[in-house]
């Protein structure tokens, strides 16, 4: 295995931009045919006992549960690791000539910005079927893995749960000011913006990152900081992930931990439930080694590893989600499709222009 220094965020986002305008994505007649016509899986897939990996997933994550593959298929697993936005970038960048076969993601955007330019194959039925609509790709082209809840973490020392704001419009409120942490070079933050912009329109997101920034937000490079910063009570509420939390009271307990979870209310921009999932290359359309990771990624025993390790939603039947966490059902915006996450490169536009990234 070996791992990919991260890129400069601006490099990323400018690759990005660049592999999915429409004059490079729309060159030739194949390129603009979906997965369903030209990418489909091979009936009788071969297998040589390898295949590369791109995951957006860090190493601590997912490396015992590669290992975990491999060891029950024999199969050999080469990773390059690296933030989603940027895999996405290069997969771009690389196109037909791209060593990957699978591309395993953080977030849906970047499956979308990927399979918006028909680069992954269309998974079989039997895969796509086994999660339920609105968690994975409407055209089969990418399959959604777990699910990960945006949420408010608080510092329970500082504000009781009845003083926790409910939407993260609030969190503009001048008595917050200095007080609120996000990771706005994130994957799953930018997520949560091209959600707001999806949601309430371009403007809207705008003005809120500008009063967010106006408000003196706190800035971190990720999720694990922020739930720590609250935790030590450096500032009194954050927006992260679920499953971080989950982590930490893991490690410590639940009594040990300062720091408490709210859930906005479901409907607005801040309550999404993202998902992360996996695509396979089109040059990887009849690559059986490629096809059994992510068959294992939707197995009982894939599922259980995430909820075991990561404390994310599985997706599949027969897998129960984490002891606390409320029904997937109570969370879902019924308005909001996940492939309509697939403008990262306006997202990342926007925070660059409100000065975020």
């Amino acid at each position: 295995m070996f791992s990919l220094r991260s890129a400069a965020a601006a490099t990323a986002i400018l690759a990005l931009s660049a592999c999915s305008s429409p004059s490079e994505s729309t060159s030739s007649s194949e390129s603009t045919v979906g997965p369903s016509e030209s990418n489909a899986p091979s009936a009788e897939p071969v297998s040589d006992g390898a295949f590369t990996l791109y995951s957006g997933r860090s190493e601590d994550l997912i490396a015992p549960l590669i290992e975990d593959f491999a060891a029950a298929t024999g199969i050999d697993v080469e990773v390059r690791y690296a933030g989603s936005t940027e895999l996405a970038a290069l997969l771009l960048e690389e196109g037909s000539a791209s060593p990957a076969d699978v591309f395993l993601s953080q977030d849906a955007g970047a499956l979308g910005a990927v399979s918006k330019t028909s680069a992954f194959a269309q998974l079989p039925a039997d895969i796509t079927d086994s999660v339920a609509a609105g968690f994975t790709s409407a055209d089969g082209s990418w399959v959604g893995v777990t699910g990960r809840a945006r949420v408010i973490v608080y510092d329970a020392e500082q504000i009781s749960a009845e003083e926790v704001p409910t939407s993260v419009h609030e969190l503009t409120d001048p008595k917050w000011k200095g007080q609120v942490g996000i990771a706005p070079t994130n994957a799953s933050f930018q997520s949560f913006v091209t959600a707001m912009r999806v949601l309430e329109g371009e403007d809207a997101a705008r003005e809120w990152l500008e009063a967010m920034v106006a408000n003196d937000v706190q800035i971190y490079a990720k999720n694990t900081p922020i739930r720590d910063a609250v935790n030590a009570g450096e500032i009194q509420l954050g927006l992260i992930n679920h499953y971080y939390w989950y982590q930490l009271s893991n490690e410590v307990g639940v009594e040990n931990m300062r720091a408490q979870l709210s859930f906005p209310t479901a409907g607005d921009p801040g309550s999404i439930v993202n998902v992360t999932g996996a695509g396979l290359l089109a040059g990887a359309a009849s690559d059986g080694d490629a096809l059994s990771f992510i068959e294992y990624l939707m197995s009982v025993d894939g599922q259980q590893y995430f909820v075991e390790n990561t404390y994310e939603y599985p997706l599949v039947d027969g897998v129960d989600a984490p002891a606390g966490l409320p029904s997937l059902a109570d969370l879902t915006n019924a308005e909001l499709d996940l492939g309509d996450l697939d403008s990262l490169e306006e997202t990342t536009a926007l925070l660059a222009e409100v000065g975020l990234v």
